[in-house]
C-alpha cells in the first residue's frame, strides 16, 4: 500500500467514524497527534476539528508548549489547553506510571472536556494502546492505529508535515516527569531536580549546537538522594562540551550527584509485589520503557520493596557493568 493511499484510506476512515461530525483532537504537539489534526482538518474542515492539549504546567518542556500553539495557529484550529499538573504530582507519588497518567489524567480529562464528541488520538502500534488495544473504546478512535512510527513519519513527510523536536528524543517526545524514575514524594525535591535539569539540558544542547537522538536527564536514587544520570547519543567529542554539561546539571541544589552515561549501566530497581512477580511488565519496563532513553546498554537487577506504598517501581542505584 502506498504512502499515498494511507493517507486516503484514514482520512476516509475520520469521516465514516465520525459520521461527519464535530470531533476532538487529543493533542500532544508531537508527529503523531499533529498528523491526525492534520487529517482530521482535512476530513471534516477545521470548523468541526478543535485541539484538546493538557498542560502539565512545570514538568511541560517549554518548546513542546510553542509547539502546540505554533501548530493549531498554522492549520487555523482551535485549542482549549486543561491543567492537570496537579493531577499529575499526586498519581505520581507513588512511583513511575506514564501508561496511568496518559489514561486517567490526559484522556481521562480529555474525556470530560468533550462530553458526547468522539475524541481522536494519535495512538499506534508503536505504544502500548496500538500493541494491546483497538482502534476505537469508550469514545476515543485513533485512525493511526494499524501503523507504525516509520509509516507515520513517511505520511508526515508525503503531506510536508514538519513538527519541532523537543530534543529529548530523535523518536518519543513526552513531559519531562517522565525521566524522574521513582515516586515524586516531594515535588520542590524530586520534582525540581527532574524539570529543571532536563531543560537546562536542552537548553545547553542548543547553546553549543550539539545534535542527539537521546538528551535527558533520569532522577535515580533513594528518595533523600536524587542521582542524575544524563543521557546523550552520540555523546559529544568536542573538548570540554561533556564538563560543561555536568558542571551546569550538579549546579542544581536538588540534585547530590551527576554522571555522564557513557558505558553499560546495571540498574538496581525496586518493585512492589504486583509488578515485581509480572515478568511480561518487567520486560515492557526494561525494554520499552528504559533502554530506548538511554545513551548505553542496560541490566537490571530486580528486588522486591519494602516499601508499601509503592505502587510500581523505583531506580534505586546504578553500577558500571563490569567488562566480561
Amino acid at each position: 500500500m502506498t504512502t499515498a493511499i494511507k493517507v486516503d484510506n484514514t482520512i476516509n476512515r475520520i469521516r465514516q467514524f465520525s459520521a461527519g461530525k464535530s470531533v476532538n483532537i487529543a493533542f500532544s504537539g508531537g508527529l503523531d497527534s499533529t498528523l491526525v489534526l492534520f487529517l482530521a482538518r482535512e476530513a471534516l474542515g477545521k470548523e468541526k476539528v478543535l485541539a484538546i492539549n493538557v498542560d502539565f504546567g512545570f514538568f511541560a518542556y517549554k518548546r513542546a508548549i510553542q509547539n502546540v500553539k505554533t501548530i493549531c495557529e498554522e492549520m487555523q484550529v482551535e485549542l482549549y489547553q486543561i491543567s492537570g499538573e496537579s493531577r499529575q504530582r499526586e498519581m505520581m507519588k507513588r512511583g513511575p506510571d506514564c501508561n496511568l497518567c496518559t489514561k486517567k489524567i490526559k484522556l481521562g480529562l480529555i474525556k470530560i472536556c468533550a462530553g458526547d464528541r468522539l475524541i481522536l488520538t494519535g495512538s499506534n502500534q508503536s505504544d502500548s494502546w496500538g500493541k494491546y488495544g483497538t482502534d476505537y473504546s469508550s469514545g476515543f478512535f485513533t485512525p493511526l492505529f494499524p501503523y507504525s512510527k516509520e509509516e507515520i513519519r513517511e505520511m508526515a513527510d508525503f503531506l510536508n508535515l514538519k513538527v519541532k523536536r523537543i530534543g529529548e528524543h530523535a523518536y518519543r517526545e513526552g513531559c519531562k516527569l517522565k525521566h524522574l524514575l521513582k515516586p515524586l514524594v516531594n515535588p520542590d525535591y524530586h520534582g525540581k531536580a527532574v524539570s529543571l535539569a532536563n531543560e537546562i539540558l536542552l537548553e545547553q544542547m542548543k547553546e553549543l549546537d550539539i545534535y542527539s537522538e537521546i538528551a535527558n536527564v533520569k532522577i535515580i536514587g533513594p528518595l533523600n538522594k536524587n542521582i542524575a544520570l544524563i543521557n546523550i547519543y552520540p555523546i559529544p567529542t568536542k573538548q570540554g562540551y561533556l564538563k560543561k554539561i555536568t558542571d551546569n546539571i550538579s549546579s542544581i541544589k536538588e540534585i547530590d550527584s551527576c554522571a555522564i552515561v557513557s558505558k553499560p549501566l546495571q540498574l538496581t530497581i525496586k518493585a512492589n509485589k504486583g509488578q515485581f512477580n509480572n515478568l511480561r511488565s518487567r520486560y515492557w519496563i526494561e525494554q520499552g520503557r528504559l533502554q530506548p532513553e538511554f545513551a548505553a546498554p542496560l541490566e537490571f537487577r530486580w528486588l522486591l520493596t519494602t516499601n508499601h506504598r509503592l505502587k510500581t517501581f523505583q531506580i534505586v542505584d546504578y553500577n558500571y557493568r563490569k567488562a566480561n
